[in-house]
C-alpha cells in the first residue's frame, strides 16, 4: 500500500465521519462546520484524482463563498433548529434504506464507467493537456446548450431574489431622481408680494 491509497482511506474516513456528524450535530453551527470538513476532504480526493480544477472550485466556491453565507445568515437569524430535528430517529431507518441504495446505484455507475476500454486514453490526454483544458473543451463543445440554459436559470434566480428582496422601507428617506431632473426654476423659487408695513397709530395723550 503506497501513501496514495493511504491518503485515500484518510480523507474517505474523515468525510464519510463529516457527513454522518452533518445530520446528527444538534447545533446548526456546528452541523455547518462539518460540512466545511467534508468540503475539504472531498477536495482532498480529488486532488488525489488530479482533478485540481474540482478542488480547486470546491475550497474557493462552496467553502469561501457558499457556507461562509451560510454560516453568516444562521449565526445572525439564531434559528433554532429543536424543531427541525423532532422525529429524525424514528425516520432514520428509512432514510439509510434510501442512502444505501443511493450509494449502490452510485457504485454501480462508476463501475461502468472504470470498464471503459477508452478510460487508459483518457487518462494519457489528461496527463498531457490537463484536466481543466480538457473539462473547458467537453464543456463549451458537448454541453454548450445545458451550460447556457444553467447559466439564464441562475441569472433568472438572482433577479428573483433581488426582486424578493428589494422592498422600499416606509420609515427612510429617499431622493428621486427623476424628481430632481423635472424640477424647474419656478418651482424652486416663488415671489410673494407683500403688502407695506404700517406703522402703528401714536397713543393718545391721557389714555
Amino acid at each position: 500500500m503506497n501513501i496514495t491509497s493511504v491518503l485515500f482511506y484518510l480523507f474517505s474516513a474523515v468525510l464519510l465521519f463529516a457527513s454522518f456528524r452533518v445530520i446528527t450535530a444538534r447545533s446548526t453551527v456546528h452541523a455547518a462546520l462539518f460540512l466545511v470538513l467534508a468540503f475539504f476532504n472531498a477536495a482532498g480526493v480529488w486532488m488525489l484524482l488530479r482533478a485540481e480544477f474540482l478542488a480547486i472550485t470546491l475550497v474557493l466556491v462552496y467553502i469561501g463563498a457558499v457556507m461562509v453565507l451560510f454560516l453568516f445568515v444562521v449565526m445572525m437569524l439564531d434559528i433554532n433548529s429543536d424543531a427541525f430535528r423532532e422525529g429524525f430517529w424514528r425516520h432514520f431507518p428509512l432514510a439509510g434504506i434510501v442512502g444505501a441504495g443511493i450509494a449502490l446505484e452510485m457504485a454501480l455507475v462508476l463501475m461502468q464507467g472504470h470498464r471503459q476500454s477508452d478510460a487508459p486514453a483518457l487518462a494519457a490526454a489528461a496527463m498531457q493537456a490537463g484536466n481543466t483544458k480538457l473539462l473547458g473543451i467537453e464543456l463549451y463543445t458537448k454541453y454548450l446548450y445545458p451550460l447556457q440554459v444553467a447559466a439564464v436559470l441562475l441569472l433568472v434566480a438572482i433577479v428573483a431574489a433581488i426582486a424578493l428582496t428589494l422592498r422600499r422601507r416606509k420609515d427612510s428617506r429617499y431622493i428621486s431622481v427623476s424628481e430632481q431632473l423635472k424640477a424647474r426654476k419656478a418651482d424652486r423659487l416663488r415671489l410673494v408680494k407683500l403688502p407695506p408695513v404700517v406703522e402703528a397709530p401714536a397713543a393718545k395723550e391721557g389714555t
